[in-house]
Order: C-alpha cells, then sequence, then structure tokens
C-alpha cells in the first residue's frame, strides 16, 4: 500500500485553517492602528508641546502599566479566553484615543492628563497582543508555526510600512486630532471583525484565584530557562529600541528640519525591508538552530544603531531602518517559534503574556532614558543604546539555552495546589 502523503506545510495550507483569516485580518487592521497611534503620539508630544521629555514620558506609559499587570492579564487569558479579551483591548484603545482628540479639539488636556490616560489605556494592552500570539499555536497546527510565526512578523513589519508613513501624513494634513480620531475608529473596526472568532479550548492549569494564578505564572516563566534567557536578552536589546524611537523623529525635524512624513517614511522603510526578511525566513525549519538565528540579529543591531552617529544628512537613519528592518525577519520567528516549542500549552496564556512583556519591558525604558540624555546630547543618547546592544549579546549568549529542551511542565502549579481546568470556549 502506498504511503500517504505527508501533510503540507505552505503558506496555501496555513491560511486554508479555520477561521485563520478573520483573526488575522483583525489583527492587522489593529496593528496597523497601533503603529499609527505610536509615531502620532511621539510627533504630537514633540510638536504641540515642544518637549522631547514628554515624548519620553507618553512612550513609557503607552507600555510600562500593562506591563506591570501582564501577570493578571496572562491569567485572565488561560481562564476565561482569548477572543473577548482581545475585543475588550480594541474598545478600550478606541475610546481613550477619541477622549484625547476630544480633550486637545477643546483645549483641555495638559501634558500631565496626556500621559494619564496613556497609561490607563495601556492596562489592557497585553490582552491583546498576548492573546493574538498564544492564540496562533491554538489554531494552526504545529507543522505550520514557522509558518504563522512568519505572518506575525510580517503583521508588525506590514503595519509599520503602512501605518507609521500614514500616521505622519494624517496628522501633518488634517491635524493631530483628525488622525487621533481616525486610528481610534480603525481600533473599533479591528473589534468588530474579531466578533465571532474561533477561541479553542486548552487544559489550564489553576488554583481558581486569580491572583495565585497570576503569581504561578510568573514563578513558571521565571523558573523556564529558555523564557528567562530570552527576557534578560530582549529587553536589554529593546533598550536601543526605545533609544531610536526618540532620536529619529528629533535627528529628521530638529538637526535636518525634515518634516514630520519623513519621520514616518523613515518607519515605514525598516517595514519594507522587514516584510521580505520575514516571508523569506518563514520557509526556513528554526529547529535546532533558534538561538543561532537570534544572536546574530542581535550583534548586527550594534552596528545599526551606532550609525546614527555618524552626521551624513539622512543617509545614516536610511541604513540604520533598512538593515534593522531585514534582520529583525529572523530573530522575531526564531524567538517565537523557540517559545512556542518549550513552554506548555497549559501555561501559554500566562508565560506568553509575562515572556512578551518582559521582553519588551526595555522599550518604554529606554525611551523614557533616552528622553532625559537628549537634554545632553542625541550622541550620548544613542551611545546608550549601542552599549545595551553590546550587554544584549553578552546577556543572550550566556542565558539563553541551546539544547532541545522540552516544555516546562506544571510542576510548580501542582507544587501549590493548582490543578488542569479547560477553559471556557470563546
Amino acid at each position: 500500500m502506498a504511503a500517504s502523503a505527508a501533510p503540507e506545510s505552505s503558506y496555501r495550507a496555513l491560511f486554508a485553517v479555520p477561521s485563520l483569516g478573520r483573526v488575522l485580518l483583525a489583527m492587522q487592521i489593529a496593528r496597523i492602528a497601533q503603529s499609527m497611534v505610536s509615531i502620532v503620539v511621539i510627533l504630537f508630544a514633540l510638536q504641540r508641546y515642544n518637549s522631547a521629555q514628554l515624548a519620553g514620558a507618553v512612550a513609557f506609559a503607552s507600555i510600562a502599566p500593562g506591563m506591570v499587570v501582564s501577570p493578571i492579564a496572562g491569567a485572565l487569558l488561560d481562564r476565561h479566553g482569548r477572543v473577548r479579551l482581545i475585543i475588550l483591548d480594541y474598545v478600550v484603545a478606541f475610546t481613550s484615543l477619541v477622549l484625547v482628540a476630544t480633550l486637545s479639539v477643546l483645549g483641555d488636556l495638559p501634558a500631565a492628563l496626556l500621559v494619564l490616560i496613556t497609561a490607563v489605556a495601556s492596562l489592557t494592552g497585553p490582552l491583546s497582543s498576548s492573546g493574538m500570539r498564544s492564540l496562533f499555536p491554538l489554531l494552526v497546527p504545529e507543522r505550520l508555526w514557522e509558518r504563522v510565526n512568519a505572518v506575525d512578523s510580517n503583521g508588525w513589519v506590514l503595519a509599520t510600512v503602512v501605518g507609521a508613513p500614514f500616521g505622519a501624513v494624517f496628522a501633518q494634513i488634517l491635524g493631530f486630532e483628525a488622525a487621533l480620531a481616525m486610528i481610534g475608529s480603525a481600533f473599533l473596526v479591528a473589534a468588530l471583525v474579531m466578533i465571532g472568532a474561533p477561541d479553542p479550548r486548552t487544559e489550564v492549569v489553576s488554583t481558581g484565584k486569580l491572583l495565585t494564578d497570576a503569581w504561578l505564572g510568573l514563578v513558571y516563566t521565571w523558573s523556564n530557562k529558555t523564557l528567562r534567557g530570552l527576557a534578560a536578552s530582549l529587553s536589554t536589546l529593546n533598550l536601543a529600541g526605545g533609544m531610536v524611537e526618540i532620536v529619529l523623529p528629533l535627528i529628521v525635524l530638529r538637526r535636518l528640519g525634515m518634516g514630520q512624513d519623513v519621520v514616518g517614511y523613515m518607519f515605514g522603510l525598516s517595514g519594507i525591508f522587514g516584510v521580505v526578511s520575514a516571508f523569506f525566513c518563514g520557509r526556513l525549519k528554526t529547529e535546532g538552530r533558534e538561538k543561532r538565528l537570534i544572536m546574530i540579529p542581535t550583534v548586527l543591531f550594534i552596528g545599526t544603531n551606532g550609525i546614527l552617529l555618524w552626521q551624513f544628512g539622512l543617509l545614516p537613519v536610511v541604513l540604520c531602518m533598512a538593515v534593522s528592518g531585514l534582520i529583525n525577519g529572523p530573530l522575531d520567528i526564531a524567538m517565537f517559534t523557540l517559545r512556542q516549542r518549550r513552554t506548555d500549552p497549559a501555561w501559554m496564556g500566562r508565560a506568553f503574556t509575562v515572556s512578551m512583556n518582559l521582553n519588551f519591558s526595555g522599550f518604554p525604558i529606554g525611551a523614557a532614558i533616552t528622553g532625559v540624555l537628549v537634554g545632553v546630547s542625541i550622541e550620548a543618547a544613542i551611545v546608550f543604546g549601542v552599549a545595551a546592544n553590546v550587554v544584549a549579546v553578552l546577556l543572550g549568549l550566556w542565558l539563553i539555552p541551546s539544547d532541545q529542551a522540552e516544555p516546562e511542565t506544571s510542576a510548580t502549579s501542582d507544587a501549590a495546589g493548582a490543578s488542569p481546568n479547560p477553559s471556557p470556549a470563546g
């Protein structure tokens, strides 16, 4: 009898997964909106309030509070499913952006209130970012994980290609308030698209107590050597990412005297190169090579950020963003797949949420530090970013395990009296 054909592992097979298209569409709309708002609020602080320090504070407030509550968000995702909580975050984003736009039009938006609204809105951020990412391995068979991770990574870079330039241009042509209201409407559309998406059942280790489950998620993530190593290296790497978020607009707007639209084009350039890189790398089998595919780009980021020290017009900025986009594809896909392979499915909601937020924690910190350092000089901020890159390389080589360990089990929760229970279907 002839052997049966091996299951197809192509992008065509990926997009044939039932209801995945709806989820990816909602994700893409929301990510374009996120890319737009991230650049618009930075420009809003720099141009309307004329303050790099406020720009750094807004960038910090847009991310950090959500990171603090991420263990609770992860526990909620594991216990109550993902889709409804993803929708909740999109609605909160819509409401906060419309509120900021309205108060600004009324002339009643002091800087402190802008930071406060941004911080409150960020509290639900992990519900969509981690909820979406932990939903993919539940919807998609393992043989297609590299493919869906490539689409996931490309979702961010494509959002940068579209969102950053259009956000900057809309802010310049329509005004900041109209741009913010329009971005808020995009989040509302994403929420509507997400309604009715599947929310597969999983076995969940739970004590029945939200705060205890959140604490155990922290313990599980920290005791998992892979997740701990990724957190140490990538959080340090993202200090430099926060630096670029503040320094690039300052170079373009103040040093070169160019418009807001050029800032958007530079971030979009990174996305263009990232699209090509991510789709190509999604065809590669990463198993056994994840650490190498993470560390090589981490080393190369030292050069992409260091080139900003070269004062030669717009060329250093172009090179920085183009090469950064190109090398980010293999890093993202290898990191996503490594985390999926080495996390027990019963802990994916909590572990992914805590891991993702630990990894990204350097970004708001780096932006806030940069907002202070640019008061000394732009060069001081760039040197800070390059130093963070170097430390990230050393931490990654030291702490990220190379061996193909099995996913960590729920031994930690068993010791605490937790028991596996199915999460409710969405």
